[in-house]
């Protein structure tokens, strides 16, 4: 299950992981985000903010979340992985050759940090 938050004014979604992942997880995400890619084209940021990377749940919960980024990752400026987990952290390295995103890790103390940095620069939108 994923929890996740998105400012419509910045643009920016916050998903925060708390179990393994299904598929249902990224449909939520997908109607979450599809009336700002609807209205602006784009969002801002990404911010992943994950404790301890949780997996999914079955195969077809990674199928789903790859479609998911396949479809999505044009369409996000830049994303925030913010993590002390090892094996999470090396989303930065795999996600720089999969998704046209700027891809920066912070520290689990960093989300602050974390979420300027992705609402940094273009805000763009129409109100």
């Amino acid at each position: 299950m994923a929890n996740f938050d998105l400012d419509y004014r910045k643009r920016v979604l916050h998903v925060a992981p708390e179990s393994a992942l299904d598929a249902e997880d990224f449909s939520a995400l997908e109607s979450a985000i599809a009336p700002v890619l609807a209205r602006d084209g784009a969002l801002n940021g990404l911010v992943l903010e994950i404790g301890r990377f949780p997996g999914w749940d079955s195969l077809p919960a990674l199928r789903r979340h790859l479609r998911f980024v396949r479809d999505h990752h044009e369409h996000v400026r830049r994303v925030a992985i913010v993590t002390d987990d090892a094996l999470a952290a090396l989303l930065e390295k795999l996600a720089a050759h999969f998704v046209s995103a700027e891809v920066r890790r912070f520290d689990a103390a960093g989300l602050d940090a974390a979420r300027e940095w992705v609402g940094q620069g273009r805000h763009d939108v129409v109100s």
